[in-house]
């Protein structure tokens, strides 16, 4: 079953964001992960806080989608998010067809 990483983001370093993209990109790739949505335009259809960047990671599963986490290749990528973004992270898991 697919299982997904929902992130709302917030940059706050752009230097550093970039380099984190850079480097989770290869590690989401390495671990059988693909980008959904990364960055596009958010609109607020109901509630009262304003939309932050969204992005959307599809794993082959959830034990994937853990395993990529917490390895040691994203564990660099981690180091660069704590300075270069502030974000809420979900992890989700799919639903099969019926």
């Amino acid at each position: 079953m697919p299982a997904y990483v929902i992130s709302e983001v917030e940059m706050r370093d752009l230097d550093g964001f970039e380099a984190y993209r850079a480097l989770a990109a290869k590690t989401i790739a390495q671990y059988g992960g693909r980008y959904l949505v990364r960055g596009g335009k958010a609109e607020l259809a109901e509630g009262n806080l304003p939309p932050k960047a969204i992005v959307i990671v599809e794993f082959p599963s959830m034990t994937r989608l853990k395993e990529w986490y917490a390895s040691p290749e994203y564990a660099e990528a981690l180091k660069l998010r704590q300075t270069a973004l502030e974000r809420r992270l979900l992890f989700v898991e799919g639903v099969l067809p019926p």
